[in-house]
């Protein structure tokens, strides 16, 4: 949920910062005063086209901050982690506007693209009002509200996979049909099978070949070492390393009675006798082992540059080419399996394409049961919400595509008719904008906020309402606030006060300069505001009491 949010410099608001909780939280002030900037400042961390004019007048440009809590939205957190941009469970979107007409976007901190910015806010906001930001009024995200409304998530699940399938078997059957005649193809890859074949590939054998070539290739210079160090050890020509340890032993021994600690360099010496012993006896063996084979070097020498230049031919190292070898193992027998697997794999298509059609079919009867139940009951929502005789249909539209959609047979398209003898029209293309706010508010609240998105906006839902009305949508929004976090735009005492938290926005001219500041209200000042909502400008003590009464009738 959405958390924090700071704006800077953005339209006549110089700065201002206010905190987020959950439930429902309501925007009220004067008309003009900027309500809608908040609206406005998550449309533009959301991906909106950038709008210099947005840009307070003086100012170079606008900064816009949200920072989100992560904690319960896997999706979002799945979207950061594959994109890379992850930081724990938090989230912080910042985009700021120039007066040029320019803008740059971050998430947590790392520059992304405006498309980027865009697709992690369509997991965390949804705003609904006379705006273009409005996640319903998307064909795809119709249809997966009817989804998630549905519980769909089984049988979209099996019609993916069976989609899935369809897709790998006729991909497979196209890559075999441009193959065509693989008669040359399978010399080819048999010939260079068979030369790898004759070859021990193994990893272990291969680097026991280059240790070996290496002892070979420096044989003489490995046994003049050995002779050269033996010689300084067992001392042909001078008393050997053995024999003058024995001698200081000796000294040291007659001198030990007068100094104790001379015994622990004794022993020290006795140790590194034994040691040179031992060096000595492996040295022998080493140099016994050591030959001067010219036909054996020549062996290992073949054996070698057969490697290399197969490694070149395939290019890669030696060490590689066993994983070749089984790549053309693969390759020849998929190639001269060819024929027989095409005839197969064309009633396996067949089989894939009716598994298809039967997992549709669920599907598509899951669908239009939830379309009935979502439709009758957002009808009766937008009835209490003013709009009485309209209508909310959801239309399910075939899919006239040729090949298995992993989405279904059908498409969505969710209608309304605002008026009693009007026929239902696509939602997009309602004229008002709050009855739009309104039929947008009542699908919401219908589906139980089953929607993905865990921020709603709702810009002057109760436009062109008042009284019982607006107090129903208060209450709607309230109820919404239960599974969500709603935050509500609202010029109706009744609408504001079923909010779990309350800002003013107002205006003030400083400096010459129109400005708007945003403030947090506690019980009283919350009071205060309702009565001005109620009352106008003159605050009567009638309007105080009325507006009383709506905080103390909101449970």
């Amino acid at each position: 949920m959405l958390t924090h949010l700071s704006i800077r410099d953005f339209a006549v608001v110089s700065a201002t910062e206010l905190e987020f909780g959950p439930g429902m939280t309501v925007i009220s002030g004067e008309t003009g005063a900027g309500k809608s900037l908040l609206v406005d400042a998550l449309g533009f961390l959301s991906g909106l086209r950038a709008d210099s004019g947005m840009v307070r007048h003086g100012a170079e440009r606008a900064e816009l901050n949200a920072e989100f809590d992560l904690t319960d939205r896997p999706e979002a957190l799945a979207w950061l982690r594959e994109q890379e941009l992850d930081d724990d469970t938090g989230c912080q979107l910042r985009r700021t506007l120039r007066s040029d007409g320019g803008s740059r976007a971050w998430i947590n901190g790392r520059p992304v693209t405006v498309t980027q910015l865009a697709q992690l806010a369509g997991l965390l906001v949804e705003i609904h009002g006379q705006h273009e930001h409005q996640a319903l009024l998307s064909k795809a995200s119709q249809l997966d509200l009817l989804d998630a409304f549905g519980r769909h998530a089984a049988p979209l699940a099996a019609v993916r996979d069976a989609a899935e399938a369809w897709s790998a078997l006729l991909r497979e059957r196209d890559a075999l049909s441009r193959a065509g005649d693989v008669s040359d193809r399978i010399d080819l890859l048999d010939h260079q099978w068979r030369e790898l074949e004759r070859e021990t590939l193994e990893p272990a054998s291969i680097l026991d070949l280059f240790a070996n070539h290496r002892r070979h290739a420096n044989a003489a210079t490995l046994i003049e070492t050995c002779e050269h160090a033996l010689t300084r050890l067992e001392g042909d020509d001078a008393p050997s390393l053995l024999q003058t340890l024995q001698q200081l032993r000796g000294d040291i021994a007659r001198a030990r009675n007068d100094e104790p600690r001379l015994g622990e360099v004794d022993s020290m010496l006795d140790a590194a006798a034994i040691q040179i012993d031992e060096a000595t006896r492996q040295l022998q063996r080493i140099r016994d082992d050591l030959e001067l084979d010219p036909d054996q070097f020549e062996t290992l020498e073949d054996r070698l540059t057969r490697l290399h230049d197969l490694g070149r031919k395939h290019r890669v190292a030696p060490e590689a080419l066993i994983e070749v070898r089984d790549r053309l193992v693969t390759e020849l027998e998929t190639l001269r399996n060819a024929s027989t697997r095409l005839i197969g794999l064309d009633d396996e298509i067949v089989g894939a394409t009716h598994r298809w059609r039967e997992a549709a079919a669920t599907l598509s009867a899951a669908r239009r049961a939830s379309a009935a139940t979502l439709s009758k009951a957002t009808t009766e929502l937008i009835a209490e919400l003013g709009m009485g005789g309209g209508r909310f249909e959801i239309a399910l539209e075939p899919n006239d595509a040729e090949r298995p959609d992993p989405l279904g047979a059908e498409r969505v398209e969710f209608l309304v008719s605002a008026n009693a003898g009007q026929p239902p029209r696509s939602l997009r293309k309602v004229a008002s904008g709050g009855e739009l706010s309104r039929v947008s508010l009542a699908i919401e609240v219908a589906a139980l906020g089953l929607d993905a998105v865990p921020t709603m906006v709702f810009d002057e839902v109760d436009s062109g309402i008042g009284g019982a009305v607006a107090e129903i949508v208060g209450q709607k929004l309230r109820a919404l606030g239960e599974t969500r976090q709603v935050l509500c735009v609202t010029h109706q005492p009744q609408v504001a006060a079923q909010g779990h938290a309350h800002y003013r926005v107002s205006k003030a001219e400083a400096a010459g300069m129109t400005q708007s500041a945003v403030q947090r209200l506690g019980p009283k000042e919350r009071q205060e505001e309702l009565a001005r909502m109620l009352g106008g400008v003159e605050v009567s003590k009638e309007a105080r009491a009325a507006a009383k009464r709506l905080l103390d009738s909101v449970s």
